[in-house]
């Protein structure tokens, strides 16, 4: 018998059997299909998976049930029109795009630091809410610095050019969080395109309630 086909035959043989296997040290899966992902943080491979213990009970910060509104108000499924509204699994698939290379997609934690610190999604980078608002009082220059410097807008002579602009994923606390809003809020005063502008509702609150992997060390802020 060929040696080639022995030896093709070996690993096929192993691949199909590995996988299963794998799949099945994992109870407490993404999607039925779905274990786990690798995305770059910080320079660093991180798994993102979920909690296999099936005691595991979420953070005690995400455990409030009721906070003061306002600020914490209950916010829209829709934010605003133009700017989809997205789910866990579509932000793995932006967070594997960002890893994998693709320059024109941003996942942005909108909280300021003392929230990251506590733990925030593998793949994102930290740009506070605050930072893109003069009323708090981010400088105008700074504000241009973040949106030619991160966010691939060009500006010429004070008018912004937002056809290579990257599209950004925001997040903040959850549902009942505004500071994911109000850097959206201030993006589209500004003229991004709100088709580039996707938002994570859920942020951190749902995050936590499914186990999803986190990590806490400082990100980096812009």
């Amino acid at each position: 018998m060929n040696i080639k086909y022995l030896f093709f035959t070996a690993v096929l043989f192993i691949g199909v059997h590995a996988q299963p296997a794998y799949a099945q040290e994992l109870k407490v899966k993404i999607t039925p299909e779905l274990g786990s992902v690798d995305v770059k943080h910080n320079g660093k491979t991180v798994t993102i998976k979920r909690n296999q213990n099936n005691d595991n009970k979420v953070v005690d910060d995400f455990a409030k049930t009721s906070r003061n509104c306002p600020p914490f108000c209950i916010q829209p499924m829709s934010l605003a029109p133009g700017v989809e509204t997205v789910g866990e699994v579509e932000m793995l698939d932006y967070l594997t795009k960002v890893s994998s290379g693709d320059e024109s997609v941003l996942v942005i934690d909108s909280r300021t630091p003392k929230w990251v610190k506590r733990g925030t999604i593998p793949g994102s980078i930290n740009i506070p809410w605050v930072e893109l608002n003069p009323a708090q009082g981010a400088a105008p220059f700074d504000i241009v610095d973040i949106l030619t410097g991160k966010f691939g807008v060009k500006e010429q002579d004070g008018l912004f050019d937002y056809s290579k602009a990257k599209t950004l994923v925001l997040f903040c606390n959850g549902m009942w969080c505004g500071q994911s809003p109000a850097n959206i809020r201030s993006l589209l005063e500004y003229g991004y395109p709100a088709h580039k502008l996707k938002w994570y509702r859920g942020g951190m609150q749902n995050w936590f309630n499914l186990g999803l992997e986190t990590v806490k060390q400082p990100q980096e802020s812009n």
